[in-house]
């Protein structure tokens, strides 16, 4: 008889939880914050006709309207389509997105027998076999060491939902657009990979937990923001969100979709298939800013939060299990958990709105400049910070 620990605990309950509280919601927020910040930044109105009666809300209905619309518009297949990949594209664009979340870690380790009380973190660390800590809930669904190595097989497969699109929908335009999805994909992937192994150098693991984690010293002492990857891997931040939101298909690097050129590899989709796509879209957005936020930014962590409490400075007596000096601010477990769910929602958003804003300011790129910068400049730069992080970690951090 499972009891609500372990149902709370099933992975499942887990990936449904992130993805109807956080994925979902923001990614259909954002088609329409994109459509607002758009119209700031070229000083129009923006989306302010989708109303309910007196509810307006800045248009914020538009992105229900656009699903109303999906869902109702004919579904037109043409007649040469190979109609089985033409169906299998859209779920591959969308399905390896959902599955790599199981690696994210959206929240901190809850226990839910002390969750109105104030944690003791020293008998946390020497005693996670009590009775107090033993039906803990880790807010991860997949813990695995090789697990952004799982994010890079996952995702390889959502590569093939444009190709495969534009390839089944037997049209020339179609086609050149899936063959400039999958040359793009496979030029960045490689930099995007090599510029997370600085990360795997500094820490030791590429279990995005793990990585997350490494911006507390120890058990017993608060989140230090100083310890958090972007200042110690800087290049390899920039590098790979560089990548990454080529990754995406976005301006800059929106040359699959050449919406201009009416070369899209969906061009040929209608209706909820193209509405897929579209989603698709917007939820590697969350999923890039998710895997940013943990790998570079502390991921739940907020600064200077340990499971007690706020401390800054000082230690933790051992036999009286009370900080000593510098300052703190003790905290239920409730309050400390929801403050680290709160900051990484935030940090999500935030990285969300910055990739709405690259999309906005910076022009696209050609076809030949796309791959130069892959190949050109970003590979070998990837190459220069594994090499520099190896030898300061030789000369420096190991002795």
């Amino acid at each position: 008889m499972k009891t609500l620990y372990d149902i709370l605990d099933w992975p499942g309950t887990k990936w449904i939880f992130l993805i109807l509280a956080l994925v979902m919601p923001l990614a259909s927020l954002l088609t329409w914050a994109e459509r607002r910040q758009s119209a700031m930044m070229q000083d129009r109105l923006g989306p302010n006709r989708a109303n309910i009666g007196p509810i307006k809300l800045k248009g914020i209905l538009h992105f229900v309207a656009d699903a109303v619309k999906m869902i109702f518009k004919e579904d037109f297949v043409p007649a040469n389509v190979h109609k089985g990949l033409f169906t299998l594209a859209p779920i591959l664009a969308l399905a390896p997105v959902l599955i790599a979340f199981c690696i994210i870690p959206f929240g901190p380790t809850i226990y839910p027998h002390s969750y109105f009380e104030t944690l003791d973190p020293y008998l946390l660390a020497t005693q996670p076999t009590n009775v107090k800590f033993a039906d803990s809930i880790r807010m991860q669904m997949f813990q695995v060491d090789f697990g952004l190595i799982f994010y890079f097989a996952v995702l390889t497969l959502a590569n093939y939902g444009g190709t495969i699109a534009g390839w089944a929908s037997y049209n020339k335009w179609a086609l050149l657009g899936g063959l400039r999805s999958s040359s793009q994909m496979m030029s960045y992937e490689v930099a995007m990979g090599l510029a997370l192994m600085g990360a795997f150098l500094v820490t030791g693991s590429l279990e995005p937990g793990f990585i997350a984690a490494h911006g507390a010293s120890n058990e017993m002492s608060g989140s230090n923001p100083l310890n958090w990857l972007w200042l110690w891997q800087p290049v390899g931040f920039l590098l790979f969100f560089t990548a990454a939101i080529a990754e995406t298909k976005r301006a800059p690097f929106d040359i699959p979709e050449g919406e201009p050129e009416i070369i899209g590899y969906f061009v040929e989709y209608s209706g909820m298939r193209w509405g897929i796509f579209f989603l698709a879209e917007f939820i590697e957005i969350v999923f890039i800013s998710s895997v940013i936020a943990t790998v570079f930014f502390g991921g739940w962590q907020v600064p200077f939060l340990d499971a007690d409490g706020f401390r800054i400075g000082g230690y933790m007596d051992p036999i009286h299990h009370v900080s000593v000096g510098g300052w703190s601010l003790p905290l239920p477990h409730a309050v400390v958990t929801g403050l680290q769910f709160a900051a990484f929602g935030l940090k999500v958003i935030l990285l969300c709105w910055f990739q709405l804003l690259v999309r906005w300011t910076l022009p696209r790129f050609r076809a030949d400049q796309l791959m130069a910068l892959g190949w050109k400049l970003l590979l070998p730069l990837s190459l220069a910070n594994i090499m520099v992080t190896a030898l300061i970690k030789l000369l420096f951090m190991e002795a």
